[in-house]
């Protein structure tokens, strides 16, 4: 397959991005440009590039894939409860008939995931939950600063059950319940109190394995 600049650029992308992603490349792996070039056939220069913006990412680190800390796992949490709970409360004021709808579906599915044991499909529909409240902040800047959050944060879920913690549904369903009523601070309260549970239980699974 032969690829332009711009195309090459954008494939060894996708490429690096979904292998950390998908765990096939390690926290704390080093990234060669050679052997990278080799594999993905394409010439170093836009494996070098592909670098460079997962770098910016924070997905890689030194041209190491990074490999998060429970410290890293603390700054993230702080960035999420901040921002996800200011669009918690703007999703209970802007979020329309239609996306609560959906917004209800991510939790109905994930309840089906739950009862038939679908990890994977559990944690999609979570993540589609808090993608819905979080595109109604109307705030690219926070978006895309989310996004990085979030990003970095699906790493820790490929080596810990994140998703094992009681009552995350229940949870949504009360979010869910004061953003369909229009309660602004109770959603963003919620959302909060949601999220420190979140990091307090991963904290404490993180300690009892003594992997940090």
């Amino acid at each position: 397959m032969i690829l332009d600049k711009k195309n090459a650029q954008k494939f060894a992308y996708e490429y690096i991005r979904e292998r950390i992603l998908n765990g096939t490349y390690s926290g704390g792996m080093k990234l060669v440009e050679e052997r990278l070039a080799d594999e993905i056939g394409v010439s170093r220069t836009p494996i070098r590039e592909a670098i460079k913006t997962l770098e910016q990412e924070g997905l890689i680190k030194k041209k190491q894939v990074v490999n998060p800390t429970a410290q890293d796992l603390i700054y993230l949490y702080d960035i999420r409860i901040l921002l996800e709970g200011f669009s918690a409360k703007r999703a209970a004021k802007y979020m329309t008939p239609d996306k609560i709808k959906e917004l209800e579906s991510t939790i109905t599915k994930s309840r089906s995931s739950f009862l038939e044991g679908h990890s994977k499909e559990m944690y999609n529909s979570n993540q589609h939950f808090h993608e819905l409240i979080i595109n109604e902040c109307q705030n690219p800047l926070i978006i895309e600063k989310l996004e990085e959050a979030r990003t970095i944060f699906h790493l820790f879920s490929l080596r810990f059950d994140l998703y094992s913690r009681p009552n995350i549904i229940e949870e949504h369903e009360e979010i869910y319940n004061a953003i369909k009523d229009k309660n602004e601070e109770l959603a963003g309260e919620l959302m909060a109190k949601h999220l420190q549970k979140d990091m307090n239980f991963t904290l404490e699974y993180i300690g009892r394995r003594g992997q940090y």
